[in-house]
């Protein structure tokens, strides 16, 4: 089962142009689901988070900073985590992703020269640190930018 799948269970839901008001006979007539008296029964109810005149949480709450549009999340990896491949390997986010060093590559991947690689690799990234290109070039391999 997914998510995708759920629905609710059988009878237990109302189409949403259900005719409400019409009638005893209607099983929804009278007071229309609205219950007896009270600022909800009534016409023009307040809003979502209308807090009777107090100031609302909304607005009592301060506000900081702003979030840039544009940014991008770059998923981080170290050289030492390239080490789990065979010598001589083609490392691509792909392969990243099936052998469980990273999980969602998200808007991109970037190799940091953390540690110490140990094989010949040629990986294919979005971006390389300037220590993880000269450390994965010092053994023979290459660095390619995706």
């Amino acid at each position: 089962m997914n998510l995708s799948e759920l629905k609710p269970a059988a009878g237990s839901t109302h189409s949403a142009n259900f005719r409400v008001g019409r009638g005893h006979g209607s099983g929804n007539g009278k007071t229309a689901g609205k219950g007896h008296k009270g600022q909800k029964a009534r016409s023009g109810a307040p809003r979502p988070g209308f807090e009777g005149g107090q100031m609302p949480l909304y607005r009592r709450l301060p506000k900081r900073g702003f979030t840039n549009r544009n940014t991008k999340d770059i998923v981080s990896i170290n050289i030492t985590e390239l080490n789990r491949f065979e010598d001589g390997a083609v490392v691509t986010i792909e392969t990243l992703v099936e052998n469980g060093v990273i999980k969602n590559p998200k808007d991109g991947v970037k190799i940091l020269g953390n540690g110490e690689l140990t094989k010949k690799l040629t990986v294919k990234a979005n971006a390389f640190s300037a220590s993880a290109a000269e450390k994965i070039q010092a053994l023979g391999g290459t660095t390619e930018v995706i």
